[in-house]
């Protein structure tokens, strides 16, 4: 988890910086762009704003060890201490697996409670489980794939003022006079340049960030299916027909 953090920094900190990599020519680009370099800027703010929000989300509000989570559990569970177990899990319940599995036991408790027995009690017990996972898992991935759109909308822009760029370029040759040729034809290659360079320095970055996170996401899932089914599977070997 903490090289993944790394990682996520390092790739933040590219962000940051990215605009830095023509920071020579960063006030002349923009000059020369004309709005479509606004469009792409206001992309990379929101890219580091939503970076910023999944790095707090998959890091820190997921900050847990689910095997030795699974484990604390399973002396409980083999003892049948179900509502010892209960506990332990609204400890963890702002992560998702805390969530999913205090979910499940909260269920298999009433159900326990409500006098249930053998295969009925093992369905109430999936289906719980089940249902917190239907309701909590999608929020771990909420949101990544607005990375990739983003990515290809700034390349696109960037596509996009170059077009203007050359248009510009092409309408000096073929009408402007000839003193304003040569100022008007190098405006107009800076801005086909410029923007494509500019929306590359964002999406570049920012499929990187979007990978990493998808990653970590995938890794979040995978402990979840994981666990969920080791608890299962212990809680139903505890239950008596």
């Amino acid at each position: 988890m903490k090289r993944f953090g790394n990682k996520i920094l390092i790739l933040l900190l590219i962000l940051f910086s990215a605009v830095e990599l023509s920071a020579k020519n960063v006030l002349d680009i923009y000059m020369d762009g004309g709005p479509v370099m606004h469009i792409i800027s206001a992309l990379l703010v929101i890219v580091i704003i939503l970076g910023v929000i999944k790095y707090w989300q998959l890091t820190i509000k997921e900050k847990i060890d689910a095997q030795r989570f699974y484990l604390k559990l399973k002396g409980y569970i083999k003892n049948s201490q179900y509502e010892e177990a209960t506990r332990i899990c609204a400890q963890f319940k702002k992560t998702t697996i805390g969530f999913i599995f205090w979910s499940g036991f909260l269920g298999f408790n009433d159900a326990l409670k409500a006098g249930k027995k053998g295969v009925e009690l093992q369905q109430v017990l999936q289906n719980s489980f089940d249902e917190a996972g239907l309701q909590s898992i999608p929020r771990v991935e909420a949101g990544i794939f607005w990375f990739e759109i983003i990515a290809q909308v700034s390349t696109l822009l960037g596509l996009l003022g170059t077009i203007f760029g050359l248009i510009g370029a092409f309408d000096a040759l073929a009408n402007a006079p000839e003193a304003e040729k040569s100022r008007l034809l190098t405006e107009g290659i800076a801005q086909a340049m410029g923007t494509t360079a500019y929306g590359l320095i964002v999406a570049i970055p920012t499929m990187f960030l979007k990978g990493a996170l998808q990653a970590r996401a995938d890794k979040i899932i995978n402990d979840i299916d994981e666990y969920s089914v080791k608890v299962i599977n212990q809680i139903n070997y505890s239950v008596k027909e």
